[in-house]
């Protein structure tokens, strides 16, 4: 029995010694995992649709005053465009967007050898190119603005004792600026609210009326517009989804 009991003292002791030995051997540090890189998620083209409001003003000046509106209708269409993400989250793109428009609305001349007669403003369609710059402060949130170059078919017809005497209807050229917000709320799937400010420019025509105007009276029409619109795309992306 005493026999026994030395023996097990004997591996008692064995074990101990071999358990502070393997304490002393230095472990190996556990591997360090680099952060993940922000996922690259706006990179890539897309399609999609709009639709919103329009709020206009259109100036018609004559020789002998001027007559203005503001007025306000539906815009809706579509657009179609390319990104591409940088590193650290900065998009830079390039979009086309075209929209139809209602807005119409007339307006009685007062005043001059007009009086009487009447402006009808117009404004059908407008066709925006742009580029922009935006940064994604979230994965799936970018914040942009963009600015560029917008077409539109907008007109100025002006009407005395009911006969049409002057219409001046043509597509029109001017700038746009304006910027918004997207969500990217499911792969491939975005959705953006924006504002977008375009000036057309002013044009000059002249309109001969045998009693009122013989010698020619001469206007100059000018449009401005805003917009607000909210979309959704549909992107053809080759980043990864931030998901």
């Amino acid at each position: 029995m005493r026999k026994h009991s030395l023996m097990l003292l004997a591996a008692a002791f064995g074990l101990a010694a071999s358990q502070a030995s393997a304490a002393d051997v230095p472990r190996k540090a556990p591997a360090v995992t680099a952060p993940a890189a922000s996922p690259i998620a706006w990179t890539g083209c897309y399609i999609g649709a709009n639709v919103g409001g329009i709020f206009g003003r259109a100036e018609t000046t004559f020789g002998f005053g001027e007559v203005a509106t503001n007025n306000s209708g539906f815009a809706g269409g579509g657009q179609i465009g390319c990104d591409y993400q940088f590193a650290g989250g900065w998009v830079v793109g390039v979009r086309n967007m075209f929209d139809g428009t209602s807005l119409r609305k007339d307006r009685a001349i007062a005043f001059g050898p007009l009086a009487g007669g009447e402006v009808d403003f117009k404004a059908r369609w407008f066709d925006t190119l742009t580029g922009r710059v935006g940064y994604a402060a979230a994965p799936a949130w970018l914040i942009y603005g963009q600015g560029g170059g917008v077409w539109a078919q907008s007109s100025s017809a002006v009407t005395f004792a009911g006969v049409q005497i002057g219409d001046f209807s043509k597509t029109r050229s001017g700038w746009t600026a304006g910027g918004g917000v997207e969500w990217m709320f499911a792969p491939r799937w975005s959705a953006f609210l924006e504002g977008n400010y375009m000036d057309l420019g002013s044009n000059d025509q002249t309109v001969i009326i045998p009693v009122s105007c013989p010698a020619g009276c001469a206007f100059s029409a000018k449009t401005t517009a805003a917009t607000a619109l909210v979309g959704v795309n549909y992107r053809f992306g080759w980043g990864k989804a931030p998901y």
